[in-house]
């Protein structure tokens, strides 16, 4: 290199571009360097030799010594050239660069680009849309429909078997149009369904029962000319009123013209029971008078003609004519008397999903004709099953014979699996055979979707295993990522565990779990101890069995318990583990109240046995102190904070996650520092009963703007926005539950638009007030139409995950704005006006499921209460005015009938902004003017009391 070379590479130059060496550096360091000078319009190439051309779109001025790379300069004739080539041999639109001490000359626009956005990671990063200024109406995305929907196979028609004859019809032309189901008791509280008006009552009693009488007293000569009379009256008498004869479901038939037909049933809504005929058993007995003969000889004619040809084997006669049984009546059911054969099912005499209750029985024929009819059809199908004809055999189990399980044990016999799984589901058969039958016909997701739904993951894998081991390792992997994408880790790790092969791919879903802190941490350690975990594990453990603060909140009692059942595996890690958990439950009397004596007696002595025998031989035992009867009161800060709280809760780590509108969601520490914060607008917060995500809910009137937020890694993204009047506050990860004028409505969190998976309410029925839910169940208040117009109110009541509707209550009083439902089935309504004429006190009306404990004595509050109770699962708090008529002061109780367990004064409020929150052993009190107290669920401890403040 020359005097004059060697002095430009210490000189300041005008370089319009640089020459990375990448083979040298690496592709990491020359990444860095280049996004460091990155500018508007710049462009970087790939030379052939591996290194890259980084091409300025505007000039700098820069020490050579000091650049990024080999300095690029301009020369007199437009060209680009590195430092130390020979700018002579490059025209315009070319580039010299110096290789091997040889100047090579590329044309710049043949050299490949390289694009540096792949090198950018935005998952941390929230991404803003930009929005017109002013109240600009938000766009809602529109909504997928993806309701489960109930098999209904056919197999009639997959038996190829055609209609019934003409003459099997005649014969049976006067049977009733299908069974009787039992309407649930109303008793007062369910919704009552349509009844005669007074008038058709009136002249039904005074035709009939006349009638009645003078042909049980034998005078009666000219029944049989008069009775049928009577009998088309009272069914004429019957239709106006608004009855309907029940068709093969129970549901009224439309067969006769002026007869309404229902609607037929959504999928993915509730069920609901058919009324009972009212006249039909009375119409029988009339007619039974005079026409008992007549209608016998047709029963007994039509039984012969059967059972000849299903003796003869003439499977095309048989089946065409057979009618459909029905099992036998509940013990508490009432025989209901009727005119015709058990019913023959219409149509096209498919599986119906779902089963029918007894069968209309003839008084002339009875349960020997029944047991007669059933005994042929199980012959006729095992004939057929030797013969190979699997279809009509599968048909005469399921819908003659009336044992769908014996059907599907058929189908399963000859390979059929798909054909038994839609015959299982459609027919309601156990939740573990449906998903063990669909996961081995290869639809995997349907029985993802049908095990989760029915809480049947766990005695679907058991089935599972004792037929196919490798499948029920393969549903147990599909369970376990069930869980993991709606965030539980330490489920996902938890349904791993059970299978030794499966347990060192639950490492990454427990070190989640560890993040999360709290309870959650400390049931995760255990899991990592006893797969070897290392000496920063064991510290972490130690840690919190020594530490401080309430054993639940912490997470202390959970990791003794969890210990006791779960050795490490280091013998040396297990005994100092061991030891430090058995001195934790002497020092806190126990394992926190979450075990029975019993249970809780036998891991202590477990941790013991374990334990260094000097520290155990010294140990006394826990005992553990009487909870306090008196009511716990606790006062927030008594200045407001500078940031608005519109939602909070107290996470099982400890930490506070705050909802502050606009400005954002903030992760505080118990005294009310800053963890972590997000740039999401959110004025409420759905939180996961495992604690792993929360979804952030900005509401712009009736649209809401939601993201998900992943608490272990602390990531957000945006979901989507939904049109919705209300969210539920709590979920299960995945499953989100809305309200709005068209009933609930479940969305699919985990899709990447919202897709709805259930629908409940419709038809009229519309929700009052707000649902509460708990992971076991939901409920609400829905006022219902009745047929004459006017409306009833029920406490509607479900059970999760599956949407079983368990009960209709009417509540004995009830008052919009000032009745909240709870999620255990129960009713609260705060009366401001006791009956004792007090001013000065609210009284608490209760209206559930199961009597009160105390049905004489009604809980109350000092205080008038200007608005409703607030709600969250089975926590309730009620607010009133302060004692010095200045500040909000919360009353908070848990259950039905109980009194208030806790008192949260906020000086200086009004009553109007408090919130409750339950979640994670605890219950979080916060006020919108930027205060926010944490209680145990019992209110026995503080566990957080802090301010809201920027910084």
């Amino acid at each position: 290199m020359s005097a004059t070379q060697g002095a430009a590479f210490r000189a300041a130059v005008t370089a319009t571009g640089f020459v990375l060496d990448v083979p040298v550096i690496g592709p990491a360091e020359a990444a860095e360097r280049a996004i460091a000078s990155w500018q508007d319009g710049a462009e970087l190439r790939l030379l052939p030799d591996g290194r890259w051309l980084f091409v300025l779109a505007a000039p700098v001025e820069i020490r050579a010594d000091r650049a990024p790379g080999l300095p690029v300069v301009r020369t007199d004739r437009g060209a680009q050239a590195a430092v130390g080539a020979d700018t002579r041999t490059a025209a315009a639109g070319e580039f010299a660069v110096a290789t091997g001490g040889v100047t090579v000359v590329h044309r710049i626009a043949a050299l490949p680009e390289l694009d540096p956005a792949g090198w950018l990671d935005l998952s941390g990063i929230t991404l803003h849309r930009p929005r017109p200024a002013g109240a600009t109406e938000h766009e809602a995305e529109p909504v997928v429909e993806a309701l489960p929907q109930r098999p209904e196979p056919d197999l009639r028609a997959t038996a190829g078997i055609a209609p019934r004859s003409e003459r099997a019809r005649r014969l049976t032309e006067d049977a009733p149009a299908g069974p009787r189901r039992r309407a649930a008791p109303f008793a007062g509280r369910f919704r009552p369904a349509s009844v005669p008006g007074p008038w058709a009552l009136a002249a039904a009693v005074l035709v009939a029962l006349p009638l009645l009488l003078l042909a049980a007293q034998g005078a009666l000569h000219g029944g049989a000319l008069l009775l049928p009379l009577a009998a088309g009256l009272l069914a004429v008498l019957r239709k106006r009123a608004g009855g309907a004869v029940p068709g093969p479901d129970g549901s009224g038939g439309g067969a006769e013209a002026g007869t309404a037909t229902p609607a037929p049933e959504e999928h993915g809504r509730s069920r609901r029971r058919a009324r009972r005929p009212l006249f039909d058993a009375l119409l029988a007995r009339l007619a039974m008078r005079t026409a008992g003969p007549l209608i016998q000889g047709r029963h007994a004619r039509y039984l012969r003609e059967l059972t000849r040809a299903f003796e003869q084997r003439r499977w095309e006669d048989a089946l065409r004519d057979a009618i459909r049984l029905t099992g036998d009546r509940s013990a508490e059911q009432k025989s209901w008397l009727s005119l015709g054969l058990p019913h023959r099912y219409e149509g096209a005499l498919r599986p119906t999903p779902r089963t029918g209750g007894s069968g209309a029985a003839s008084p002339l024929s009875g349960r020997t004709v029944h047991e007669h009819l059933a005994a042929l059809y199980q012959r006729a199908a095992e004939d057929l099953e030797r013969a190979g004809r699997i279809d009509e055999a599968a048909f005469v189990l399921a819908d003659l014979r009336d044992a769908p399980a014996e059907a599907v044990a058929l189908l399963v016999r000859h390979r059929r699996t798909a054909q038994a799984a839609e015959l299982a589901e459609g027919r309601d058969l156990g939740a573990d055979l449906v998903v063990r039958l669909w996961w081995q016909a290869g639809e995997r997701e349907r029985a993802v979707r049908t095990a989760y739904r029915r809480a049947a993951f766990a005695p679907a894998v058991e089935r599972l295993a004792a037929d196919d081991p490798a499948s029920a390792r393969e549903l147990r992997v599909a369970w376990a990522a069930h869980r993991r994408e709606s965030g539980d880790r330490l489920g996902a790790a938890e349904v791993l565990w059970a299978d030794a092969s499966l347990r060192p791919s639950a490492v990454g879903d427990l070190r989640d779990a560890v993040a999360l802190g709290g309870p959650t941490r400390s049931r995760a350690l255990p899991y990592l101890l006893a797969l070897g975990a290392g000496e920063s594990t064991r510290a972490l453990a130690l840690a919190v069995l020594d530490g401080d603060g309430h054993p639940a909140a912490t997470g202390r009692s959970a990791l003794a318990a969890a210990l006791a059942e779960l050795p490490a595996a280091d013998p040396a890690q297990d005994r100092e583990l061991a030891t430090a958990a058995a001195r934790a439950v002497v020092r806190d009397g126990g394992f926190g109240g979450t075990l029975g004596d019993r249970d809780a007696g036998a891991r202590h002595q477990r941790l013991l046995k374990r334990a260094d025998p000097l520290v155990a031989a010294d140990l006394a035992r826990p005992s553990r102190a009487a909870p306090a009867a008196h009511l716990h009161a606790y006062t927030a800060a008594d200045r407001a904070g500078t940031l608005p709280v519109l939602d909070a809760a107290l996470l099982g780590s400890g930490a506070v996650l705050v909802a502050c509108g606009q400005a954002g969601v903030r992760l505080l520490t118990a005294d009310g520092r800053t963890k972590a914060r997000w740039d999401v607008p959110a004025d409420q917060l759905v939180l996961a009963d495992h604690g792993g995500v929360a979804m952030l809910v900005a509401g712009y009137g009736q649209v809401r703007e939601v993201f998900r937020l992943d608490l272990a890694t602390r990531s957000v993204r945006r979901w989507t926005t939904l049109r919705s009047r209300q969210i539920v506050p709590s979920f299960d990860g995945r499953h989100l539950i809305t309200a709005d004028d068209d009933g609930i409505t479940v969305l699919d969190t985990l899709a990447p638009r919202p897709t709805v998976v259930w629908r409940e309410l419709g038809g009229g029925e519309r929700l009052v007030g707000r649902l509460a839910r708990t992971p076991a169940g939901c409920t609400g208040v829905v006022v219902s139409p009745l047929p004459d117009g006017t409306q009833v109110v029920e406490l509607w009541c479900w059970d999760l995950p599956g949407w079983e509707l368990r009960s209709r209550l009417r509540p004995d009083a009830f008052s919009p704005g000032r009745s909240a439902a709870l999620a255990a089935g129960s009713l609260l309504v705060a009366d401001p006006q006791p009956a004792d004429g007090s001013p000065d006190r609210t009284v608490l009306h209760w209206t559930g499921e199961s009597p009160l404990a105390r049905p004489g004595a009604r809980p109350g509050i000092e205080g008038v209460a200007p608005h409703g109770p607030i709600v969250d699962g089975d926590h309730w708090t009620l607010a009133v005015p302060g004692p010095d008529g200045t500040g909000a002061l919360l009353h908070t109780g848990a259950g039905a009938g109980s009194a208030p367990t806790a008192t949260v004064f906020f000086p200086q409020a009004d009553t109007q902004a408090p919130g409750l929150r339950r979640h994670a052993d605890a219950v979080t009190h916060w006020h919108r003017s930027g205060r926010v107290l944490a209680t145990t669920p019992d209110g026995a401890t503080l566990l957080a009391n802090l301010r809201v403040t920027v910084g």
